[in-house]
């Protein structure tokens, strides 16, 4: 079931995205699985304004996703599955209910900022409609995203900004 997130989960949510990164590593990406989650705190942002959903299955959170209005699109922030549930289809759900949120809201599609090589990161996405966004394309907040991750190093494996527009 997904819904949005509680104010206590949050806790846990640091760490089902700690235990999500752990894939990483067995594709050569430690610093990658090793990086820090987002906090509570900076979950609490998305959580108090209604853009922070879990996945529940039997009572507890194993997948969120949280989103934001970058460039007059919504913005797939972040989606995360715990290893144990993940190829059952959790993250595709949650893409879409933030792809629900995006058009209540009358935005035309959303974007997100992916590892282009990661088979559950940018082929993943084009499965699920998604196509690359070439930086002369991107919105001035995209672009400052995606600079912010180069500036962190992520940029050490491909990475681009993707759109789906439906």
């Amino acid at each position: 079931m997904i819904r949005l997130a509680t104010l206590a989960e949050l806790p846990l949510l640091t760490e089902l995205e700690r235990a999500a990164g752990a894939p990483f590593r067995a594709i050569g990406m430690t610093a990658i699985a090793d990086d820090a989650p987002p906090s509570p705190a900076e979950l609490g942002e998305y959580q108090s304004d209604g853009r922070c959903w879990v996945y529940e299955a039997h009572g507890c959170p194993v997948g969120y996703a949280v989103a934001a209005e970058v460039d007059g699109f919504g913005h797939l922030e972040q989606v995360s599955i715990l290893p144990e549930h993940s190829r059952r289809g959790l993250g595709r759900r949650l893409i879409e209910t933030v792809g629900t949120w995006a058009a209540a809201r009358g935005l035309p599609g959303l974007t997100l900022t992916t590892f282009v090589d990661v088979p559950w990161n940018g082929p993943y996405y084009v499965r699920l409609g998604f196509r690359l966004l070439p930086p002369e394309e991107q919105g001035p907040q995209l672009r400052a995203i995606r600079q912010a991750e180069i500036d962190r190093g992520l940029d050490h494996w491909p990475r681009a900004a993707m759109v789906r527009i439906p």
